[in-house]
C-alpha cells in the first residue's frame, strides 16, 4: 500500500528489522534437529554468518579462527592489512586517538598505498593456516587487483560499495568495472553487492553474482543514511532481494543466496533477518566485540577514511569475550550478543523450523513493541533487553 507524502509523490511503507517479530507455528523441534548449513559459491559452511569486511573485524587470524569455528570472514584488501606489512602499530593508533582527531588520522593512514604483494600474503596466511580465504574491495580495485587474488589463491572475492549495480554510469575518462564480465573471467566465486531492490538484485543474479549482498546504511559504524539520506530498511529490503531470488531460481534453476548485510546486532536479528528471506547475514560490531578482533574494543565504518565525504564513524563497542563465546557459546551475557548460533538453533526450534528454508517460510507480523513490551525493569535497570 502507498501513502501519499505531498501532491505528486507517494511512498512504499518498509519496515526494519526492529519492527518485526516472528510467529510459532503449529510444531516445535529440538534445537539439536536444527539445520543451520549453507552453501555459498562452491563453499557449505554451517553457521551462515559472515564476519564483514572491516579493518577493526577481521584479519588473518579472525578469518581462520572463523573458519575453523564453521563461519566466514572478508577481509578487506583496501584496509590497514594491504596497505602495511605490519599492522598492529598502526591499529594501536588507531584506537589511542580522540574522537575529534579520528577521522583526519584515518584519512592519513589509508592515503598510504594498497601493495598487491601484501593482497598475496595475505590470503596465503589465511590459506596455509587452513582458513577460507574471502576478501573484498570495491569495484573500481576489483578489475586492477582480480588477477592478484585469484593468483594467491582466494576461495571467494566480494565486489562491495554503498550501492552496486549493473547500469552504472561513469565520466568518459573512467571506464566502469563490467560486472557480468568480471564474474565471468574470475575463476573463483564472485559476490556482489550491495543493493536494497528486487530489480537491482535479479540484473545481479543475471550478471553472474555467486552471492548477493542486502543493506545499505544500517551498519553500526556507517552514516551513510544520514550523510546521503539513502537506504530501505531491512525487513522490507531483504523481503524484496529474496524475492528477485526465488523467481531468479524458477527462472533458471539456479539459486543464489541473497545476504543480509549490517544492522544486526543480536541472534534475534539474525532470525529475523532469515524470517525474511535472507540465506545468510553478514556483521560486523558483534565480532568487533571479541577479545581476538583487531580493533581492539572498537569498530568503524569502512567509508570513514573517504579523503572527500567521510560517511562512517568509529564506535566503541568493548571487548565482551571470546570470537568462540560470542559465536557459538556457551554465552555469558543476557542480551543475545553471545552465542549467536545458538540463538538461532533455539529460535528455529521454538518456531518449527527444520532447515533455514522452512524459516524463511515462518509468519511474521508488524510488532513495533516487541523489544520494548513489559521491558521497563531491564530498560531502568540496563539489564538484558534494556542495555
Amino acid at each position: 500500500m502507498e501513502t501519499q507524502i505531498g501532491r505528486g509523490k507517494t511512498a512504499r511503507r518498509a519496515y526494519g528489522i526492529d519492527e518485526i517479530a516472528l510467529v510459532p507455528g503449529n510444531r516445535t523441534l529440538d534445537p539439536s534437529l536444527a539445520d543451520t548449513k549453507w552453501r555459498i559459491g562452491n563453499i557449505e559452511r554451517e553457521i551462515p554468518i559472515i564476519a564483514s569486511a572491516m579493518d577493526g573485524v577481521v584479519d588473518v587470524r579472525m578469518a581462520v579462527l572463523l573458519s575453523n569455528l564453521g563461519a566466514l570472514g572478508v577481509l578487506n584488501l583496501e584496509g590497514i592489512q594491504t596497505r602495511y606489512a605490519d599492522p598492529e602499530p598502526i591499529l594501536d593508533k588507531i584506537a589511542s586517538v580522540g574522537k575529534e582527531e579520528f577521522v583526519p588520522l584515518m584519512q592519513e593512514l589509508y592515503a598510504e598505498s594498497i601493495k598487491p604483494e601484501l593482497i598475496e600474503q595475505r590470503i596465503r596466511e589465511i590459506k596455509q593456516q587452513g582458513g577460507i580465504a574471502a576478501v573484498s574491495a570495491t569495484p573500481a580495485l576489483s578489475s586492477k587487483y582480480g588477477a592478484v587474488v585469484a593468483k594467491a589463491g582466494a576461495d571467494l572475492f566480494f565486489v562491495q560499495a554503498t550501492v552496486v549495480s549493473t547500469a552504472h554510469l561513469s565520466p568518459e575518462s573512467i571506464v566502469p568495472l563490467d560486472l557480468a564480465q568480471f564474474c565471468q573471467e574470475m575463476p573463483i566465486p564472485v559476490v556482489l553487492g550491495n543493493c536494497v531492490t528486487y530489480e537491482v538484485t535479479l540484473d545481479l543474479m543475471k550478471a553472474g553474482a555467486a552471492g548477493v549482498l542486502v543493506g545499505i546504511g544500517p551498519g553500526a559504524a556507517c552514516t551513510s543514511r544520514g550523510v546521503l539520506g539513502v537506504g530501505v530498511p531491512q525487513a522490507t529490503a531483504i523481503a524484496d532481494c529474496a524475492a528477485a531470488r526465488d523467481d531468479y531460481y524458477q527462472q533458471t534453476g539456479k539459486y543464489i543466496p541473497v545476504i543480509a548485510d549490517g544492522g544486526l546486532i543480536t541472534g534475534g536479528d539474525i532470525c529475523k533477518c532469515i524470517a525474511c528471506g535472507a540465506d545468510g547475514v553478514m556483521i560486523g560490531s558483534p565480532f568487533a566485540r571479541a577479545s581476538e578482533a583487531p580493533g581492539r574494543g572498537y569498530h568503524w565504518g569502512m567509508a570513514t577514511p573517504s579523503p572527500v565525504l567521510p560517511r562512517g564513524t568509529r564506535i566503541r563497542v568493548g571487548t565482551t569475550g571470546t570470537l568462540e563465546q560470542i559465536l557459538v557459546g556457551p554465552a555469558q551475557l543476557d542480551d543475545g550478543t553471545h552465542n549467536l548460533l545458538g540463538a538461532l538453533k533455539t529460535s528455529m526450534g521454538t518456531l518449527g523450523a527444520k532447515n533455514l528454508k522452512e524459516m524463511q517460510q515462518v509468519e511474521v507480523v508488524i510488532a513495533p513493541s516487541l523489544l520494548t513490551e513489559g521491558k521497563v525493569y531491564q530498560k531502568a535497570q540496563q539489564l538484558g533487553m534494556g542495555k
